[in-house]
């Protein structure tokens, strides 16, 4: 049987290869047009957890002393903030910058000269503030939950991990360091292992739990609006006129076409068709490819995707296979008609 400490090793390993996965994959400036700084933000929260498993990793398997180094003391504290500053425009579906927000970082510049013994119970002390934080944020999109219950779980089972490496950090000083340190690095391998599980079956969470916190603060907007025949005319617009065929196709210009407002065309999409808006129109695409992929088998399937409206492959991939759970060379394989004898 494998040992817990060698489990550890193997979910630091893990951890490395998923950062610099979701660095590549999740991470594109297309994915964050409207949040830079939260994308930058990712990106750094990625770079400190995978710093803090590499010295880890090199503790576990050589004994390694850089665990009482102020850099990786510096990495403590890094990662509370960074998460936050990454979650604050998702989770409240905003982006007001301010350089002031920068002096979340300030712990960690401290850090660099705080005793080991000091360090690490004050970082995961911090981080039980802004682990408050993002329990009131979650709690808050509890009524969207019926519309993205697979995102919202993600993020329920993330904070379910943060409070456990809460407690364990609190329980410092009754455990020996080696077991100390092989929870805490199992913990964070589980954390990469869940988003990448739930990445995998949702490549655009980041986005759809924006489209959820967006519909939780936003006052209703359709009062004078008919809104039956609102949704007639979006029908019409991407059945008949096929809108979904134009890459650059987004909230505002969708909703100029409609005479209503970008918040008004978001909550009819979100109350009357139980979606948000970027699915909706994912799906529009996709039930379009899946035609054109088994009526013109020579087509490449890239061809496929760039003429129903998606901008690169990897989003075609992406919404086909979170949409149908195949890639679109799978469905035209599983569909295909045989050849006439």
């Amino acid at each position: 049987m494998i040992s817990m400490q060698a489990m550890a090793i193997l979910l630091t390993g893990f951890s490395l290869f998923s950062a610099l996965s979701i660095a590549i994959t999740q991470f594109r400036g297309e994915n964050y047009r409207e949040q830079g700084f939260s994308r930058f933000m990712g990106l750094a929260l990625l770079l400190a957890l995978a710093g803090l498993q590499l010295i880890h990793f090199l503790y576990l398997q050589y004994g390694s002393g850089l665990i009482r180094s102020p850099g990786y003391h510096a990495l403590l504290f890094t990662v509370a903030p960074a998460f936050y500053l990454f979650a604050r425009p998702i989770l409240q579906a905003r982006d007001d910058f301010h350089s002031t927000q920068l002096l979340h970082f300030v712990p960690a510049a401290v850090a660099l000269f705080l005793p080991h013994e000091i360090a690490l119970p004050a970082s995961f002390f911090l981080g039980g503030g802004y682990l408050l934080w993002l329990a009131r944020n979650i709690y808050a999109l509890r009524r969207q939950r019926s519309h993205f219950r697979l995102e919202l779980a993600t993020l329920g089972a993330v904070f379910g991990i943060a409070i456990a490496v809460m407690l364990l950090g609190l329980g410092l000083p009754l455990l020996p360091e080696p077991l100390f340190f092989t929870l805490y690095a199992t913990a964070i391998g589980l954390a990469f292992l869940l988003i990448s599980i739930a990445l995998n079956l949702t490549p655009r969470l980041s986005a759809n739990v924006t489209e959820a916190a967006r519909e939780t603060y936003a006052t209703t907007t359709l009062g004078n609006i008919d809104r039956d025949q609102a949704l007639q005319r979006l029908q019409a617009l991407m059945t008949n006129e096929q809108l979904y065929r134009q890459p650059g196709l987004d909230l505002a210009t969708l909703a100029e076409k409609l005479e209503l407002s970008p918040h008004q065309l978001s909550e009819l999409i979100n109350t009357r068709l139980g979606k948000g808006f970027s699915r909706y129109v994912r799906e529009h695409r996709v039930a379009a490819a899946k035609a054109i992929l088994l009526a013109e088998p020579a087509a490449s399937v890239l061809s496929v995707g760039m003429s129903v409206g998606f901008s690169s492959q990897s989003n075609f991939y992406d919404a086909f296979r979170e949409i149908t759970g195949m890639t679109p060379g799978k469905y035209r394989k599983l569909h295909e008609k045989p050849a006439a004898e």
